[in-house]
């Protein structure tokens, strides 16, 4: 068999680092180091303060891609992210199956990260997070579903073990945090749990607007005893209108969580991507919540967008319900407003934000991010 590589250095609109491709026969695996300096966002956007560190760096991502595995075009996907304070390792392999039937994927994936949204501690007027002593090390193994797509519905369906570890800053394993609470549900060093997760899209546009709808639901399967029995719920609707040269943008995020709970299953408030002014999980924490995002865009130049924004936020007084109630006991308020306006950059090497947010407490942050163009 004849295999031949070839390799090249690559540095633009989504990566920037070495790539290589190696050829086997028909086979072809597609090997990248991506070395581009990225955070950790929601909306793929990566968040710093202008007075502060990054939330989480990456310093490093590896690819492999196999395309052709055991010759009846298995796909197999690699991929290995590693920051300064967090890294996630995913295994994908998947079968060909007719189009009308729901693609399989076997996953197997490991990350360790900060928890910040529940137990971090806010800081100057809730305008940022500090660490609060607590990672989460999870483990997931199991099969994803992708049903066949509709016109306008779309649906993925999982079933996954998950194993749960809070890690300490320094790595060792813990059950409580600083003030002596239970960090897991089980109350020892980890939680174990199989869950059954549903994911519903529906999609609409037109040349004027859009509006998107996604629906979750996850159930925890009591396989055994002591492992996590719960429903949780959560609900993403958003609405795009254009008016004139102005684009509106409005959403409304929410969601419910019964049964047994782990402190790190609750939802968190505030933050880039949830309500800007604040920190992550600076407003809250609850069993429940409720996320109105509002922003408007217009055009300043060919590739230049001023905005506008308004966002609130509130737990519906369910941060009380949390085991520990850690909320309480960091002084979050519950509930939040946050207000600014900032400039969208979109260029050939990604979309580049900047944003100016003052909340409640008359806080005020500033955000920059940057999202890579598709690869």
């Amino acid at each position: 068999m004849l295999i031949g590589i070839s390799s090249q250095f690559s540095r633009g609109g989504n990566r920037m680092g070495a790539q290589k491709s190696i050829h086997a026969g028909k086979a072809k695996i597609d090997v990248n180091v991506d070395l581009t300096h990225k955070l950790c966002a929601s909306l793929m956007l990566t968040p710093f303060r202008s007075t502060g560190s990054p939330l989480s760096l990456v310093i490093g991502s590896l690819y492999i891609k196999h395309p052709n595995l055991f010759g009846g075009s298995e796909k197999l996907d690699v991929s290995l992210d590693k920051g300064l304070y967090d890294s996630n390792v995913l295994i994908a392999y998947r079968r060909p199956r007719p189009e009308w039937l729901a693609q399989q994927s076997f996953v197997i994936q490991h990350s360790i990260a900060p928890e910040i949204g529940v137990h971090g501690v806010p800081m100057d007027n809730f305008s940022r997070s500090g660490s609060g002593g607590v990672n989460l090390s999870r483990l997931a193994v199991g099969l994803d579903l992708n049903e066949p797509a509709s016109t306008k519905w779309s649906s993925t369906t999982s079933i996954k073990f998950e194993h749960i570890r809070p890690l300490s800053d320094d790595g060792r394993s813990i059950s409580r945090d600083f003030d002596g609470f239970p960090v897991t549900c089980s109350g020892s060093s980890h939680d174990n749990m199989v869950v059954l997760r549903q994911e519903s899209r529906y999609a609409k546009a037109n040349d004027h607007s859009f509006c998107r709808l996604s629906l979750q639901i996850e159930q925890g399967i009591p396989v055994l005893s002591k492992w996590l029995i719960f429903n949780r719920f959560k609900f993403i609707a958003s609405k795009g209108l254009k008016l004139g040269p102005a684009f509106l943008l409005t959403s409304l995020t929410g969601g419910s969580i019964v049964g047994d709970m782990a402190p790190y299953q609750a939802f968190a408030i505030g933050g880039l991507g949830s309500l800007r002014g604040y920190g992550e999980g600076a407003v809250g924490s609850g069993r429940s919540c409720l996320v109105a995002n509002n922003e408007l865009t217009f055009p300043l130049h060919k590739m230049l967008e001023g905005a506008i924004f308004l966002d609130c936020g509130t737990d519906l007084g369910s941060g009380i319900y949390v085991p520990g109630n850690p909320a309480l006991r960091q002084g979050k308020p519950g509930c939040g407003l946050g207000l600014g306006y900032g400039l969208r950059f979109k260029s050939q090497f990604g979309h580049f934000q900047v944003d100016y947010a003052v909340n409640a407490f008359q806080q005020k942050t500033v955000y920059f991010g940057i999202s890579n163009l598709a690869s």
